[in-house]
């Protein structure tokens, strides 16, 4: 059994010389999870990509571990409730199906004008703030303004859902930990309960179901007749949609501008080169994507992965970060490359359970970084990395920045005089 604790602070600044370690041991590891419980680990690429997409790991929270439930961690006392990734076909298929007629390439291609409205308002906050912050002033803003605009939140009410989220995610490392859990899932739900019965008031029955104005409209229509979402799947669909649609988003954003800023030569690349940008949202999702560990799969039976047998009842946790940086699978892994031809990273899973909000989350990957670095032609880190702290959530620990200090030289307006030239400057 390793002990690598996996949550600490020290490893979350540096997880991947050790995962590297891991891999060089094997593709599977019996790990002591919180408060020493014990969970198993998938760590090189082959491997997990085959267990991503095995139907004898089950997503079914009743099968979890007592152990794991009694910690708010599975079932629909979890942070993410009832929802299609925590089922099995035939539920998953089905909710699956309703929720992507929700999530068309036509409505997201739709979005552009918008988050890219949004994240050049943004920057220019970005430009005017007193210590510039790409976490606080691009990453999270832009995140849950699209997706709670997707969703039908209003404005006013979206602030929340950052607490809410933390609160949800906390790694349920202690008694107190598990209740913060609670406290945040409960808030949440009981805020979108509210929400679709709002919605469901005032929805327009005449309207197509794809052509409803929001996403949970979308669902809610959906949701007439056997094949539709019960009040507990939509409030789970839900928090599902929001929490990944904002968090993971912010962790991309963060974590990919963070990834440039420690390799000059890629950034300097990107810019000369603005038509590499889609491969390059692929290469900083696979160098240090927003999801370390993909949401926890229980065994049904005695399982043999790669030569080793996982006891039935067992927690398996596929890792991510260890698998996108697996040298068999990519040249120089820890080299960021945004040039890069192998694009097929495990970012956004494999298999049924493949992130449905995937293409939501490139094309903002696109018009955040590309707008940044478009806005702003010199941009550094306004940080020591060593003091960068880190944020760590669950079901699956996301792994994102905490916050992200930089400095750049502000152009000078296109229509400038010499005086206004004057004020432009580092900032």
């Amino acid at each position: 059994m390793t002990t690598i604790d996996l949550l600490s602070e020290a490893f979350q600044a540096h997880p991947y010389p050790a995962y590297a370690l891991l891999r060089q041991d094997g593709a599977v590891h019996r790990t002591a999870g919180p408060m020493g419980l014990e969970s198993w680990l998938i760590t090189r690429y082959d491997v997990a990509r085959e267990v991503l997409a095995d139907t004898r790991f089950s997503k079914d929270p009743t099968l979890a571990p007592d152990w794991l439930r009694s910690m708010g961690a599975g079932g629909e006392e979890g942070p993410l409730g009832a929802n299609m990734l925590n089922s099995d076909p035939p539920d998953h298929t089905r909710q699956r199906r309703l929720v992507g007629r929700a999530f068309t390439p036509r409505r997201i291609e739709a979005m552009r004008p918008r988050i890219q409205e949004v994240t050049d308002g943004l920057l220019e906050s970005l430009a005017a703030a007193e210590r510039p912050d790409i976490v606080a002033h691009l990453a999270f803003p832009l995140a849950i303004t699209v997706i709670c605009e997707l969703l039908g939140v209003p404005e006013a009410d979206r602030g929340a859902f950052g607490t809410w989220t933390d609160m949800a995610l906390s790694p349920p490392v202690d008694e107190a930990a598990v209740l913060r859990r609670k406290q945040g899932n409960t808030a949440m739900e009981s805020y979108l309960t509210g929400l679709l019965a709002t919605l469901r008031a005032r929805l327009d029955t005449r309207l197509p179901v794809d052509a409803q104005p929001d996403l949970l409209s979308v669902l809610i229509a959906a949701s007439e007749g056997r094949e539709g979402l019960s009040e507990r799947e939509l409030i789970g669909m839900a928090k599902l949609l929001i929490v990944a649609g904002h968090n993971n988003t912010a962790n991309m954003v963060g974590n990919g501008v963070l990834a440039l800023l420690r390799a000059p030569d890629q950034l300097a690349l990107l810019r000369e080169r603005p038509e590499l940008l889609p491969g390059a949202v692929e290469e900083l999702l696979r160098y240090d994507g927003p999801v370390e560990r993909a949401t926890w799969r229980f065994t049904t039976a005695d399982t043999e992965v790669a030569g080793t047998v996982i006891p039935a009842g067992s927690v398996v946790a596929v890792v991510l970060a260890a698998a996108d940086r697996d040298p068999a699978r990519f040249a120089e892994p820890d080299r960021l490359d945004v040039a890069r031809a192998e694009q097929e990273n495990l970012a956004f899973g494999h298999g049924i359970h493949y992130c449905l909000g995937a293409a939501l989350a490139r094309v903002e990957g696109e018009i955040a970084f590309g707008s940044l670095l478009r806005r702003f032609p010199v941009l550094t880190l306004d940080e020591r990395p060593e003091r960068l702290r880190w944020r760590i959530g669950g079901p699956s620990i996301t792994r994102g920045l905490a916050a992200l200090p930089v400095t750049f030289t502000d152009p000078a307006p296109s229509t400038s005089g010499d005086a206004r030239a004057e004020g432009a400057g580092q900032r």
